[in-house]
């Protein structure tokens, strides 16, 4: 006689697990059916709870019961648009795709998954409930700012997996991706910068400043003396912000990654970056309060989102210097870890400061050398970001720089010399909590 019952599941789970994972199937479901139920549509916050269910449970008993549930709400989708067609509302295709979405998320759930199906839960939820704010921003975009980004994903998807890995040439001093890595952050950088501008404003560009400083602080110095010849004078005071943001930003990077890498080595160069982010962060509160109260805030036109030449030109500014420090280093050897330093921080800050917390970490160096290098190389960054503001023509806006980098200067010698006097107390502190923390 035929059993029907051996065509179903035997598995056995722990209560507390499948509960676990219905429980999140079913939030994840209700999240997007409240903002479908706020929105009056006729599946709303029952309807995605029962989804969500639905494939939670396909999910956990196996791929042919996740299939049905895909089927079945494949199946409720139909149903839903062919009502919605005959109430002469049209369809209801966003319902139909989040309902989609809640059945996978569900399956999900039902495999053991968490973080995985919230995330993407999350990101649907957001495209609901940003309809008109992303429906607008589209609708904003204009041709030119199309075909900027498509040539941005051009030289990031297309050109740069072309190009050969490692170093090429007969002293293997070029390194094409590496050039081209240089191309494709000053056009990101740029394009970052244009579409926060595009929401926020001048406040955009400021903001887009400090996260293009923890990136690579020349490069959005770049960018912003690139909108100051551009735009004229209303971008100036923007522009001496923003320089000052990613500095800030450049500074602070620079010491977490002392402080990941080689603890110890912060010891010596803490006070220096302690002293560079103070200067820097009363300099732009003083910029911030020299604006006038109340005014109308500058008008600005920026015609796209980066300029592909000046990208170009620069990224063969700082492959020219890659080369030449190459040839330098090879030249003299290891004359020096300070002016290795220095020739990297033209390059990359991080760079330096990262190679330095590794030879402080391997004992090739002390660890008051590396902190010492790192402070070297956040110089170099600082005073190379100047030779790009001079390429504006504003009197005003480099001498005002000038002066500010000159002080934080001041303020990382001060802080370098302060904390070698202190050095021996700081190092058998840190040496006493590390002897702490082991067990």
């Amino acid at each position: 006689m035929f059993d029907s019952t051996a065509l179903l599941p035997s598995n056995n789970w722990p209560y507390t697990e499948i509960l676990t994972r219905l429980a999140l199937g079913l939030v994840l479901g209700l999240l997007i059916g409240l903002e479908r139920e706020r929105r009056g549509k006729e599946a709303g916050l029952r309807t995605f709870g029962f989804v969500g269910l639905l494939g939670t449970v396909g999910g956990a008993l196996g791929p042919a019961y996740g299939l049905a549930a895909i089927g079945f709400t494949a199946l409720l989708a139909v149903v839903l648009n062919v009502s919605s067609l005959r109430s002469g509302q049209g369809t209801e295709l966003t319902t139909s795709a989040a309902m989609g979405v809640t059945v996978m998320a569900g399956i999900m759930c039902g495999l053991g998954h968490t973080i995985s199906p919230a995330a993407v839960m999350v990101i649907a939820a957001a495209l609901l409930a940003w309809k008109e704010r992303l429906a607008g921003f589209s609708m904003g975009i204009s041709e030119g700012e199309i075909r900027s980004a498509l040539l941005l994903a051009i030289l990031a998807i297309v050109i740069y997996p072309a190009l050969p890995e490692g170093a090429v040439g007969p002293w293997n001093l070029i390194e094409p991706r590496a050039a081209w890595v240089t191309v494709i952050l000053i056009a990101g950088i740029g394009f970052f910068n244009y579409v926060l501008w595009k929401i926020y404003g001048t406040r955009g560009a400021e903001l887009s400043s400090f996260f293009g400083g923890l990136i690579n602080s020349n490069f959005t110095v770049i960018g912003l003396a690139q909108r100051v010849r551009e735009v004229g004078e209303p971008f100036v005071g923007v522009a001496y912000r923003g320089v000052l943001l990613a500095t800030a930003a450049m500074l602070a990077r620079n010491a977490t990654l002392l402080l990941l890498l080689a603890p110890i080595a912060l010891a010596g160069a803490f006070t220096a970056f302690a002293l560079m982010l103070g200067v820097s962060g009363a300099l732009l509160l003083w910029s911030l309060r020299q604006r006038p109260a109340g005014g109308v805030p500058p008008q600005i036109e920026l015609e796209l989102p980066f300029s592909l030449p000046q990208a170009l030109k620069y990224g063969a500014i700082f492959l020219l210097l890659h080369v030449v420090g190459g040839l330098t280093q090879r030249q003299f050897g290891d004359l020096g870890f300070y002016f290795v330093s220095v020739i990297g921080g033209l390059l990359s800050s991080a760079s330096a400061v990262a190679a330095a917390a590794a030879l402080a970490t391997q004992g090739s160096i002390s660890p008051a050398t590396a902190g010492t290098g790192a402070v070297l190389a956040s110089f170099t960054s600082i005073a190379f970001s100047l030779v790009f503001v001079w390429g504006t023509h504003r009197p005003a806006l480099m001498r005002g720089l000038a002066l500010a980098m000159l002080a934080i200067g001041v303020a990382g010698i001060a802080g370098v010399l302060a904390s070698h006097w202190a050095e021996p107390w700081v190092v058998q502190l840190l040496q006493a909590v590390e002897q702490q923390r082991r067990p």
